[in-house]
């Protein structure tokens, strides 16, 4: 995929999951240094015209702190260690609001991350071995909630890694 939107945290909320990333890298998991983000919706292009409705919606939208609590991982090739948020039906309809403005607005939109199909999470290491995989759940074992503020919200270019942030 070439975008997504996503959720990104506030200040003291990124200092705890940056936290979490250095003790995966202190067990030798290595981990990106793209700033934390919990992604919403993804597609091959987000247009100019989608954003400016997102922005028009979000302005509207309570957008609730997420409880990320579970540690784990995903079916598939690529092996990823993730913590999970908490769902809610606060966390829900705005995932569906989000949803309802982007249908039809949005060019190869992915499945993966449709109302029903979401599985709300946020990366803390990707493509990483089998054994990595086990020495991050060492690592972070007994998992510790993080309650994450939503400071803002951005569609990124998954390729180079910038941000158009849209609220």
């Amino acid at each position: 995929m070439a975008e997504a939107l996503a959720f990104f945290f506030d200040e003291e909320s990124e200092r705890e999951l940056r936290r979490l990333r250095r003790r995966l890298s202190d067990a030798g998991v290595p981990v990106g240094d793209q700033r934390p983000n919990l992604v919403l919706a993804s597609a091959g292009a987000i247009p100019a015209a989608a954003r400016k409705a997102l922005r028009a919606e979000l302005r509207l939208l309570s957008i609730p702190d997420l409880w990320l609590q579970t540690l784990g991982t995903l079916p598939g090739e690529e092996r990823s260690l993730l913590l999970g948020a908490v769902v809610d039906a606060e966390l829900l309809a705005v995932h569906s609001a989000v949803h309802d403005v982007l249908a039809g607005k949005v060019r190869s939109p992915s499945a993966y991350y449709f109302p029903g199909a979401w599985i709300p999470c946020l990366p803390l290491a990707r493509g990483i071995s089998e054994r990595q995989l086990a020495e991050g759940f060492a690592a972070l074992l007994p998992p510790e909630p993080v309650r994450a503020a939503v400071a803002e919200l951005g569609v990124i270019d998954t390729r180079t890694g910038e941000a158009e942030i849209v609220r």
